[in-house]
């Protein structure tokens, strides 16, 4: 088909191939001056909402980065020797179970917050509904803010548990209709 195209407009008398701007038109603000035309992603509702969730939940390990290197320093509990001689000595070189919690929460981060970023990429291309999608990203955003409070906190059980357990509903059923979807390709 792309042969076919093309070899038409290289026919005497065919057009010539379309622009970029020939195949999407520039949007018109209120004012009626051409604004720059987003890419095509940027118009998905679903995909923006997801976009918006993941950069919070980005912006949450890199917060719980800094708490483990805050704690660090004021614990003076350094995983290098050379940091250690900086701050104080070698007797510093050790480990502190609040700066292991905080590693573990991070850690905790890393093994369901990645995989969250595949899921809702995927489904976001497979044009779910924007409230039902919005609902699923909101979930999992809350339940892993609450998590690393819970965590870091040392909040009374089954808090954690419970966050932990909610955040991974919206993850199943992302998972599942990923799967329902493409099934028919295997």
């Amino acid at each position: 088909m792309l042969c076919a195209a093309l070899s038409h407009w290289a026919q005497p008398g065919g057009e010539n191939p379309p622009t970029a701007q020939a195949r999407s038109p520039p949007a018109v603000s209120a004012a009626g001056d051409q604004a720059e035309s987003s890419p095509r992603m940027m118009e998905n509702k679903v995909f923006m909402s997801f976009t918006f969730y993941s950069t919070i939940l980005i912006l949450k390990m890199y917060v719980v980065a800094i708490i483990t290197g805050q704690v660090r320093l004021r614990k003076k509990a350094f995983a290098n020797p050379e940091d250690a001689l900086r701050n104080g000595g070698l007797q510093y070189y050790r480990e502190d179970p609040d700066v292991e919690r905080c590693r573990r929460a991070h850690q905790n981060d890393m093994e369901n917050i990645f995989p969250f970023l595949f899921l809702g990429a995927i489904y976001s291309l497979l044009d779910p509904t924007p409230a039902v999608a919005r609902i699923h990203f909101f979930i999992f955003c809350v339940g892993r803010i609450i998590h690393t409070i819970a965590y870091l906190l040392q909040l009374k059980a089954p808090t954690r548990s419970v966050a932990y357990g909610v955040a991974q509903l919206p993850c199943f059923s992302m998972a599942l209709q990923i799967l329902l979807a493409t099934t028919p390709y295997w």
